[in-house]
């Protein structure tokens, strides 16, 4: 890891080996195994903790130097005279073009713009069509919403000069809708007349997107998310192709779409593979790679409900990460999405978190400023090449058409996505303010709307999914379930469910137990109590006071060895119903059950299964709703 020769700056500092830097990590890892720093991705790529300089790389072309991201106000309120007043205000206070969700689209999670031609001009009403971008975020087999935006700018303006991004992307509209209307080569053949009879009139496109999102918002992994992309993009590409369309006119025709998230190297190298997989694919068609057109998103799946101010930090590190990746556009979640219909405050968060990144941080300086990092670029390559093998997999399959209908695409996805739940159940994939360091009394945020539920009727006759669909989630979903539960029982009851929790020893040597189990069963919407010793100085005169029907041990291992069997003893005989016991519980687990404990709580056990029998054992219902 010695530093190259041509960086300046490293004149002036001594000579740093990679002997060097071990010593300084082993230093702050106190004997600790230096192999716990390494990691894998969920597509088993594995990242290592000190990773060389890569001084023969060269930055990716991308967005050119000193040239800014789009910023993207996401307009989606179903009220157009709303809609239009949104818009006006986020253009007027800096956004540089407008997301047009539709409803039903892919980027529907809870609201969207009607499809009609009435809603379509009362949003547009009084914009500079000539003046902004417009990205179109369309609903399955949406076909006339190109057209009438056609029709709105034709009326004032020209064509040619409308930077406008249409969104044809029906393999996404097969993927998330489970339905296949019609076979596939008659669907690509409809949307490339679309798109001509577009081109004809004087837009200059792009026209169809290669859309990663169904699969991040499902579950999947970077490297699934980027073959289905490239797999769309490919099947989009061959098809202007077939209709006698020039294969460089073609390219021109297509643009992309990435979730970004909180991982932010893992997103920062999923932008630069997506640029260099499209750039291989250019070059085995014959044509001489050029940047491609890459759009962000941050993502759906890492938003929470609960203590949603902590959203923001998540779209913060998801701005950055986008941006240090190249991304040419970025559209920001507000983040109350995932409770409701965002207001206008959460809107201007949204809007100012890409201005500040961009306008005070200056990120958008920077052309690829990953170039170089041992981390970044291995990272990208190992990317690179999980996701053209998935690639050629789909190819292989007869494209992403013939993927998606035998269920290869939709096969793999869940697989990580059980592996996503596993970990998030677990506590391994952390989600601060739901699944760690919960707030049962945060204030209520605010919305315009509530998310309205999702019907669970059945599909009626004829609406019958041809294929198994991609539905989106949220990991937090599980334990805002049981969050939802606790409030329910509180506006009922007048308490929540509760755990007491039975410190023994001193302070010193239960606190950290206890500040474990209170975040442990608070995640689940379970009040954590503690007795006045000073009032109760025995252990089941404090539980009975307590009022809770769940208790929970909480020492450090050397007090449980002499006093935890006694305890739960003295619990058990109280009445306790349910014992729990803060750690492993080691050799001692015969004789702790045989006292009276029945489970044990631990960093790394199911938090999930845990609270959830927890409720059980309560008799509190939890009801499972998506949102």
């Amino acid at each position: 890891m010695t530093e190259p020769e041509n960086l300046p700056l490293a004149a002036d500092f001594p000579p740093a080996t990679q002997e060097d830097w071990r010593k300084l990590v082993d230093a702050v890892l106190k004997g600790a195994p230096f192999k716990r720093l390494k990691s894998a991705t969920y597509d088993g790529l594995a990242i290592e903790p000190l990773a060389g300089s890569r001084c023969d790389a060269r930055p990716i072309a991308a967005r050119r130097g000193a040239t800014p991201w789009e910023v993207l106000a996401r307009i989606e309120h179903p009220d157009p005279a709303r809609g239009n007043e949104i818009a006006r205000r986020e253009l007027d206070n800096g956004a540089s073009g407008l997301a047009l969700v539709f409803a039903g689209s892919l980027g529907d999670y809870g609201f969207g713009i009607a499809d009609s031609e009435d809603a379509l001009a009362r949003v547009l009403e009084g914009i500079r069509l000539n003046g902004v971008t417009l990205d179109i975020d369309l609903a399955p087999f949406a076909r006339e919403v190109p057209q009438r935006l056609a029709e709105l700018v034709k009326r004032g303006f020209d064509p040619a000069a409308v930077n406008v991004r249409f969104g044809y992307d029906p393999l996404t509209a097969i993927a998330v809708s489970g339905k296949i209307p019609l076979p596939w080569n008659e669907t690509a053949a409809l949307m490339v007349r679309l798109i001509q009879t577009l081109a004809e009139t004087g837009f200059k496109g792009p026209f169809a997107v290669g859309d990663g999102r169904a699969i991040h918002n499902a579950g999947g992994s970077e490297a699934q998310e980027l073959a289905f992309a490239l797999a769309g993009a490919v099947a989009y590409l061959r098809a202007l192709e077939a209709s006698g369309m020039a294969l460089e006119t073609a390219r021109a025709i297509i643009y992309f779409r990435l979730s970004a998230d909180a991982d932010q190297f893992l997103t920062m190298a999923k932008f630069r593979a997506l640029r260099k997989l499209w750039a291989r694919i250019e070059a085995a068609s014959g044509l001489s790679p050029k940047p491609a057109l890459i759009t962000a998103e941050t993502a759906w799946r890492m938003m929470a409900q609960r203590d949603p101010h902590v959203n923001i930090l998540r779209a913060t590190i998801a701005v950055f990460a986008a941006a240090l990746g190249g991304a040419d556009a970025i559209t920001v979640l507000p983040f109350t999405a995932a409770r409701g219909l965002p207001d206008r405050f959460a809107r201007r968060i949204a809007r100012n978190t890409q201005l500040i990144l961009k306008e005070e941080v200056h990120l958008d300086k920077v052309a690829d400023p990953a170039a170089g990092s041992g981390a970044v670029e291995n990272l990208t390559d190992e990317l690179c090449q999980a996701a053209w093998v998935l690639f050629q997999e789909i190819e292989a399959a007869g494209g992403a058409a013939a993927a998606l209908k035998s269920g290869l695409i939709q096969g793999k996805v869940a697989d990580i996505r059980l592996k996503r739940a596993a970990a998030a159940a677990r506590r391994r994939d952390a989600l601060t303010g739901v699944s760690i360091f919960p707030n049962l009394h945060e204030a209520e945020a605010v919305v315009d709307a509530p998310i309205p539920q999702k019907s669970s009727s059945p599909p009626q006759r004829g609406e019958q999914a041809a294929i198994e669909p991609l539905v989106s989630i949220r990991l937090a979903q599980p334990f805002e379930a049981l969050r939802d539960a606790s409030d329910r029982a509180l506006a009922a009851r007048g308490a929540r469910p509760s755990v007491f929790l039975a410190t023994l020893g001193s302070q010193a040597e239960f606190a950290a137990r206890a500040t474990f189990a209170k975040n442990f069963f608070e995640a689940g919407g379970i009040e954590a109590v503690s007795g006045d010793s000073a009032k109760h100085p025995a252990l089941p005169q404090a539980y009975q006071a307590a009022g809770a029907a769940l208790v929970c041990l909480c020492s450090a291992d050397k007090v449980y060895e002499k006093d935890a069997v006694a305890a739960a003893q003295a619990l058990k005989a109280t009445g306790a119903k349910h014992i729990y016991l803060a750690g492993r519980p080691g050799e001692r687990e015969q004789a702790l059950r045989a006292a009276g404990v029945q489970s044990f709580i631990y960093e790394g056990c199911d938090a999930l299964a845990t609270l959830q029998g927890a409720y059980a054992i309560l008799g509190v219902e939890i009801e499972r709703r998506q949102t």
